[in-house]
């Protein structure tokens, strides 16, 4: 006997447009992290009270890679998610289109996501470790404050890039398209 969990169904969402909709996530997503982050970050280097870029226990890398790959997998998928949900309550003005795999798109999207900005991060790591000495002690304190505000960066571009991608897909509700047929 096989047992199926439903998934609850989502919560009514008040009628809103897309931009206070976006602005809201935004707000919930960029104060928990860049809270969370700078939290981890200022506990683990505390203990040195420096830190190097890649060397040692308590490295930038150790903290800044995994956050900048999955920070963006993660918003992706969700804001995607959430936006369709509301576009099917009729919570904002747009509607997405039904053909649209919505699976696959935000599939892409993420794992596209999460590779660039790894990648980007990664780069931009390697060039200060090449540009600094490999002995250069790094402030505990400024790097902690470093990865809270890549955080929140990370949380506002990856809330408003994924939209900007779904809009290939919404339309706004109401708006009729007549085609005529011209006869030739």
């Amino acid at each position: 006997m096989k047992f199926k969990l439903k998934p609850p169904a989502p919560k009514k969402l008040k009628k809103t447009t897309l931009k206070r909709f976006l602005i809201k996530r935004t707000i919930y997503y960029v104060l928990p992290n860049v809270f969370f982050n700078f939290i981890i970050a200022y506990a683990s280097f505390q203990e040195l009270g420096y830190t190097h870029f890649f060397s040692g226990t308590q490295n930038l890398a150790r903290l800044t890679l995994p956050m900048a790959i999955f920070l963006p997998v993660v918003l992706t998928i969700d804001i995607i998610n959430r936006v369709i949900i509301a576009s099917e309550q009729g919570a904002i003005e747009f509607t997405v289109d039904e053909q649209l795999n919505k699976k696959k798109l935000m599939t892409k999207l993420s794992i596209l996501h999460g590779l660039t900005t790894g990648l980007l991060v990664l780069s931009v790591l390697l060039f200060a470790q090449y540009g600094f000495s490999k002995y250069y002690k790094l402030d505990a304190t400024a790097m902690a404050v470093l990865v809270g505000v890549l955080a929140g960066i990370l949380s506002v571009i990856f809330v408003y890039l994924p939209v900007r991608r779904l809009r290939r897909w919404m339309w706004r509700r109401g708006a009729v398209l007549a085609v005529e047929e011209v006869e030739a």
